[in-house]
C-alpha cells in the first residue's frame, strides 16, 4: 500500500532547485514542490567545514515514487551526494493526502487535475 511522503533536498541555487522541482511534477514523481531560498547548511564535506548557502526542495510524493524520484534527483543534481532524505506522513487532511497520492499515480495519456 503506498502513503504519502514529504522528502527534503537541498541545492545550491534556485535555478537547479526549480529545474528539479519541475521536473519532478512533471513526471508525478511528486505531487509538489516548495523551493524555500536562503537557508544555510553547515557540514563536514572531504575533510573540511562548509558553510554554504542553499535552497531547500520540501518535496510531497508518496512512498511507491520515492525510488524514482531519489534515481532523478540523483541525474538532475549537481552535488556528488546530494540529500534527498523522505518521511512518512503521519497524519493531514484526507483530501490533501489522497490528491498527493492521485496526482503521483502513473498513467498512461492525458493530464490529471
Amino acid at each position: 500500500m503506498t502513503h504519502p511522503l514529504i522528502a527534503l533536498c537541498t541545492c545550491p541555487d534556485t535555478d537547479v532547485a526549480q529545474k528539479i522541482a519541475n521536473a519532478l511534477v512533471t513526471d508525478k514523481l511528486a505531487a509538489c514542490v516548495n523551493i524555500l531560498p536562503a537557508l544555510r547548511s553547515v557540514y563536514r564535506w572531504d575533510g573540511g567545514l562548509c558553510n554554504d548557502e542553499e535552497v531547500l526542495l520540501i518535496i510531497k510524493t508518496t512512498s511507491d515514487r520515492l525510488e524514482d524520484l531519489q534515481q532523478r534527483v540523483k541525474t538532475l543534481h549537481p552535488y556528488d551526494c546530494p540529500e534527498c532524505i523522505a518521511m512518512k506522513i503521519t497524519d493531514g487532511l484526507p483530501d490533501y493526502l489522497n490528491w498527493v497520492i492521485a496526482q503521483t499515480r502513473p498513467t498512461s495519456g492525458g493530464a490529471d487535475s
